[in-house]
């Protein structure tokens, strides 16, 4: 590709802002939308050409995805009768499929070698964020659902874009690493508690029904990322790979069995389930992974089809929640977003002061303070969705996604250009 396609495309990104405004100033609405998601489109691929900018590619398709369903969302609620809500749950959990497949139980180890700053960033994590969304619950004057979603986003695990920007900004990744996989393992227990102790007077919280729809979100769709690595990207020996097969097998046994007891299953309806886990997040991951190994793909192709489709289904769940939410976001989005905004920093921000309070190194502070102050919204929204609130318990999942990715890129980028001490 040339290299001044990327600058036509800025270039021409820009006219169609600068069109977008002159329509609006005439009057000319109805073209005011296609002019500004065109402008956005160009800007996405533009600056992907350039290395200092391209970081922030993602982000302009995450704002793409709300012009979406803000402009025209009566095109994003039903296909025929289908309701498009119910995708939100499969998308959330083909992410964590993606950020499992990425992980191993190698990752683990990280607590053995860096336990101080995996206990600091932990710890963090599930004390400032909750505490801080509940704060600015207290503070402002929202309606009850829209203040139990912000102190939800402060309640779930780091979301995967903190290890991207600890990367990014010289932190420590194998510290990011461990610090996700330890709060992604535990949220299915502290969120649910988290919620009930702070959100319990805005929102009916059922800690038990929360804990399993965590647990069918994250830890599934998490193993079947373990099995896909196991035997695509993994050269454990044959002993210690039965050995994690067996486990991860009882634990989507155990998982199924709470599920089937909560919801109150027949004995039939359970082996249905069984049998559904066991193809879709045990045998189907394994079976994909051997045959791309033998096909010989190389593993940075795999690494980006994983990549890109954790994104697509974040940009595609935004456009499905923004579409369903958008007559509450008219009416709160502005102070949602400087909520949202604090939210983040404030996370940002005592992550990193905390870290440096208790000695800890420079890229250490970093990465703790991204796994702080950055959340995971698609869980957030998949909680929502299962509350039947995702319209308002949802919004604040929906603004702190893209909001974090911009704080984060650029708190990432003068991070890089400042001498670590």
């Amino acid at each position: 590709m040339s290299k001044r396609i990327p600058l036509v495309l800025v270039v021409l990104g820009g006219i169609c802002f600068m069109v977008a405004a002159f329509l609006w100033l005439t009057n000319i609405i109805f073209m005011v939308s296609p002019c500004i998601l065109a402008a956005m489109v160009c800007l996405a691929f533009g600056i992907r050409g350039y290395d200092s900018l391209k970081a922030f590619s993602y982000t302009i398709w995450i704002l793409i995805a709300v012009c979406l369903g803000m402009f025209y969302p009566q095109y994003f609620k039903y296909v025929g009768n289908f309701e498009l809500k119910k995708l939100i749950i499969p998308f959330v959990q083909l992410t964590m499929f993606g950020m499992g497949a990425h992980m191993s139980l190698n990752d683990f180890k990280g607590v053995i070698k860096m336990p101080k700053g995996v206990l600091i960033g932990v710890c963090c994590h599930f004390l400032i964020m909750p505490l801080v969304g509940f704060m600015l619950s207290q503070l402002f004057s929202f309606p009850p659902e829209i203040s139990g979603g912000i102190i939800l986003i402060g309640c779930v695990s780091s979301a995967m874009a903190s290890n991207v920007m600890s990367y990014l900004s010289g932190g420590n990744l194998a510290l990011a690493v461990t610090i996700g996989a330890c709060s992604t393992m535990a949220s299915p227990f502290l969120t649910p508690l988290l919620m009930k102790t702070l959100a319990g007077q805005f929102i009916q919280v059922n800690m038990t029904h929360m804990m399993i729809d965590i647990a069918n979100m994250i830890f599934i769709p998490v193993i079947a990322g373990f099995i896909f690595n196991l035997f695509y990207f993994s050269k454990t020996n044959k002993r210690d790979r039965t050995s994690q097969l067996v486990w991860f097998a009882l634990l989507i046994v155990l998982i199924n069995v709470l599920i089937s007891i909560i919801n109150g299953t027949t004995v039939l309806g359970y082996w249905k389930l069984l049998f559904e886990s066991f193809f879709w997040f045990y045998g189907l991951p394994m079976i994909v992974a051997i045959l791309l190994r033998k096909g010989k793909m190389p593993y940075s192709n795999v690494d980006a089809i994983l990549s890109f489709v954790a994104m697509l289904g974040i940009v595609i769940n935004t456009v499905i929640m923004t579409s369903s939410g958008r007559d509450n976001l008219l009416q709160v989005g502005g102070l949602l977003i400087i909520t949202c905004f604090l939210h983040n920093i404030m996370g940002l921000g005592v992550g990193y002061f905390i870290s440096k309070l208790f000695g800890l190194p420079e890229k250490d502070r970093r990465t703790i303070a991204f796994e702080v102050g950055m959340q995971n919204g698609g869980v957030a929204a998949g909680l929502a969705t299962q509350m039947g609130k995702v319209a308002s318990v949802g919004l604040a999942a929906l603004v702190f996604g893209p909001l974090q990715n911009v704080t984060g890129s650029i708190l990432a980028n003068w991070f890089k250009n400042r001498r670590q001490s």
